[in-house]
């Protein structure tokens, strides 16, 4: 982290699992371009420090990210939008290789729905509730809310989101598909902490490997993605956690990958 990083997201290591919490209080979690910054600044440094094998992105308070700082956008020049450090961070969050889990209590609006999307698993609190309302203030979601939405649950389903602008709760994401598991407030985190250990215990390289191909599936025509995928096959079939792999397996006992 560099040091002019504000602190508005903090770090801290729960075994092979490392939790990003945004703590910004008086924006309610707003993801001005200093906080996507930090978040990625550390996500990125996670991606480079081998004994943290996935990460959970959480929200301090009863918010997980109430969206973009309006205060800021409101300055923002178009060319400054699509030039600044706001798009970079988001294109860095894209990029990230190692599995992130969003941890989703309380409030997950614009930005922070779409910060909640672009990760990998979402689990989320009862008190969750998801929402684009950017057209109320005469904008469209622009990190990805109107493409995952269309990608994750359809396209009619994702207009009523989109142009109505009405939040959902968290039963209906879960029964749409985007939440994976709903938990009691309060175990929120302690469970998305575990849900992240459960990941993080497969081969590193594989689970890289298999996110990569995943998101390939947003991307691609499925004949050019399973070409992708074959190829990251292949690859995998080269390194030792593949014999270590089997040969646990053939022995009964529990692997001991090395993440080469």
């Amino acid at each position: 982290m560099s040091e002019s990083t504000p602190a508005t997201v903090t770090r801290s290591d729960h075994g092979s699992v490392a939790v990003l919490t945004i703590d910004d209080p008086p924006t309610r979690n707003a993801l001005s371009a200093p906080t996507l910054t930090a978040l990625t600044e550390h996500l990125a440094a996670i991606d480079h420090d081998p004994p943290i094998h996935a990460s959970v992105v959480t929200g301090a308070g009863k918010v997980f990210a109430s969206g973009a700082n309006l205060r800021e956008l409101r300055e923002t020049s178009p060319t400054d939008y699509l030039t600044g450090p706001r798009r970079a961070a988001w294109e860095r969050l894209g990029g990230i290789d190692k599995p992130v889990v969003a941890a989703v209590g309380g409030v997950a609006f614009g930005g922070g729905c779409e910060l909640a999307l672009a990760c990998d698993l979402v689990m989320a609190g009862d008190d969750a509730r998801f929402g684009q309302p950017e057209v109320g203030l005469g904008l469209i979601p622009g990190a990805g809310g109107t493409q995952r939405w269309a990608r994750a649950i359809g396209r009619y389903a994702a207009a009523r989101l989109v142009l109505s602008g009405e939040p959902i709760d968290v039963w209906q994401a879960h029964e749409l598909g985007v939440v994976a598991e709903v938990v009691p407030r309060e175990a929120l985190v302690a469970s998305a902490v575990e849900r992240a250990l459960s990941v993080s215990a497969g081969a590193p390289l594989a689970v890289r490997f298999a996110k990569r191909a995943l998101r390939l599936s947003e991307d691609l025509p499925v004949s050019r993605a399973l070409e992708h995928e074959r190829s990251l096959l292949a690859a995998l079939l080269a390194t030792d956690d593949v014999q270590e792999g089997v040969a646990a397996f053939l022995d009964r006992r529990s692997p001991e990958f090395q993440g080469r």
